[in-house]
């Protein structure tokens, strides 16, 4: 047979497509062409192949072949085809079953030697074949834990060509070889299995902690402006604790970010939701997504199902803040490039804190702030306008004194597994009362539907948050959240409707800071 047929899985953001790899076996001076639009890395799979092929046992003829990656106006990116592209060219040749070789979906970079590498993606991959009626999948080794978290489909393991050549019908004698295992980043197995921070550990600012339940409980947004000392970055620690497990759905959304940024996705899916932290040097790449080559997600993306916290926010890049904007309003981000567009899920819980002022003095109890109002203004500014409008719950934090501190030691405070419960109650009452909609959290739900007829608040009750639309202090934007943040109180004290109390509320916990 002179060509050979398999399939492959392009991904693009989160979303893949199966590619056919076809490989030629023509007439001509000895060459190895790839066309299809592949990139730098992919192009150089005509030497990987070869040359494993060849340190294998199975060396390819040498004659002209041609490999096709259809459809050709789709972008592919990475080392992830070489397996295909090997197994096409086997088929080709007839070394190996046609047959068998196009039944199957191949995923897998090849070494010099003709061992499999990993590769980053898998999951995604893997769920994309599936969702195009994919029945099969060979990955590497290393690869078969993470690819078999999808259930439905079957995962054909393979250590190296060889292997892949044999389990095609190769008339080839199997040898061992050791499996090329992915490097463990140190210390993250230290990070993922250390015990976790416990709301209890708290000490004072009741409020901020209550602030932190209703947080967790609708999904919202939260910006935290105090003096150094105050407690933001410990509180915003332990704000995953508090949130619920996720679903099978989420976890493999959250897995497969993982597995596309180049993280392991060990053989379970973790339930927790994901915390991440970058530094405030970050660009907006490193935040969004993107880079040259191969899109990766970025720290955003990371986030999603979970809380993406931003320390120190003023002293980010303003203009990397305001790539945040589109992604607080859509739950998504969008990296557009020139040949593609990569989408990547971004429906995370932002953290943000501050200090109120560049010494970070300004309003704490005896301590001295040096700075003009100019530049404290300036320094809060870095925080334009649109994007704090985007956050539901804006509170200051105070440090708190000896008394205080004595009075709290003595009370009983809330820990992480009873916020939980309360947290996972409310959202149990929001998804029975969304159960006919597309939303399952407070946060979620458009502002339109909040003011339609059969949802819409009694005069009486919305009058606070009426009156704020008004006089200007609430934009329109501004005038929904603080309806969600109000249903979101209603549920966690077990009513059908927000009552005055709770605009009230929503109202004090968007104006305190």
């Amino acid at each position: 047979m002179s060509i050979g047929r398999t399939r492959a899985v392009s991904l693009l953001g989160l979303e893949g497509a199966l590619v056919e790899v076809e490989a030629d076996m023509g007439q001509g001076l000895p060459a190895f062409m790839i066309i299809g639009l592949p990139d730098t890395s992919l192009g150089e799979a005509r030497d990987r192949v070869r040359a494993a092929a060849t340190n294998t046992g199975c060396a390819l003829p040498t004659r002209k072949l041609t490999v096709n990656l259809s459809p050709a106006s789709l972008p592919k990116q990475g080392s992830s085809f070489d397996l295909a592209i090997a197994m096409a060219a086997l088929a080709a040749a007839d070394l190996v079953s046609a047959v068998s070789v196009g039944r199957i979906v191949h995923l897998g970079e090849l070494g010099l030697d003709g061992r499999l590498r990993p590769v980053d993606g898998v999951l995604p991959a893997v769920l994309a074949a599936r969702r195009a009626g994919a029945e099969t999948v060979m990955v590497p080794s290393d690869n078969a834990a993470e690819a078999g978290l999808v259930p439905g489909i079957r995962i054909v393991p393979a250590a190296s060509l060889r292997e892949a050549a044999i389990w095609h019908g190769a008339d080839l004698t199997p040898e061992p070889v050791e499996a090329i295992l992915r490097p463990r980043p140190i210390g993250l197995a230290s990070a993922v299995d250390g015990p976790r921070p416990d709301l209890a550990d708290v000490v004072g600012n009741s409020d901020a902690v209550q602030a932190l339940i209703v947080a967790a409980a609708g999904g919202h947004h939260l910006l935290m402006v105090g003096p150094p000392g105050a407690g933001k970055t410990m509180l915003a620690a332990r704000l995953p604790g508090i949130l619920p497990d996720l679903d099978l759905d989420a976890a493999l959304e959250v897995g497969s970010v993982r597995s596309l940024a180049g993280r392991p996705v060990d053989g379970a899916l973790d339930r927790r939701p994901p915390f991440e932290s970058p530094h405030h040097t970050c660009s907006a790449a490193s935040l969004i997504g993107g880079g040259s080559g191969i899109i990766r997600p970025g720290a955003a993306s990371r986030a999603t199902r979970g809380v993406l916290f931003l320390d120190e926010a003023p002293e980010f890049s303003r203009t990397v803040l305001d790539c945040l904007r589109q992604p607080l309003e859509s739950g998504e981000a969008v990296i557009h490039r020139a040949r593609a567009v990569a989408r990547f899920p971004a429906r995370f819980q932002l953290v943000a804190a501050a200090n109120p002022c560049p010494c970070g003095q300004y309003g704490a109890r005896d301590g001295r702030c040096e700075c003009s109002p100019h530049h404290r203004r300036r320094y809060l500014a870095k925080l334009s306008g649109p994007l704090v409008d985007r956050i539901d719950l804006q509170l200051r934090v105070a440090r708190i004194g000896s008394a205080a501190f004595r009075l709290s030691e003595q009370s009983v405070r809330p820990s992480t597994a009873d916020a939980r419960r309360r947290v996972e109650e409310a959202r149990a009452r929001t998804a029975d009362r969304l159960a006919s909609t597309p939303w399952r959290l407070n946060s979620e739900v458009p502002g339109v539907w909040l003011r339609e007829r059969d949802n819409r608040l009694p005069v009486a009750v919305s009058l606070p948050a009426d009156h704020a639309l008004e006089t200007g202090a609430l934009t329109m934007r501004g005038y929904d959240r603080v309806l969600r943040v109000s249903w979101t109180l209603a549920d966690l004290d077990g009513v059908d409707r927000p009552e005055r109390s709770h605009v009230l509320g929503a109202l004090a916990l968007r104006r305190s800071s």
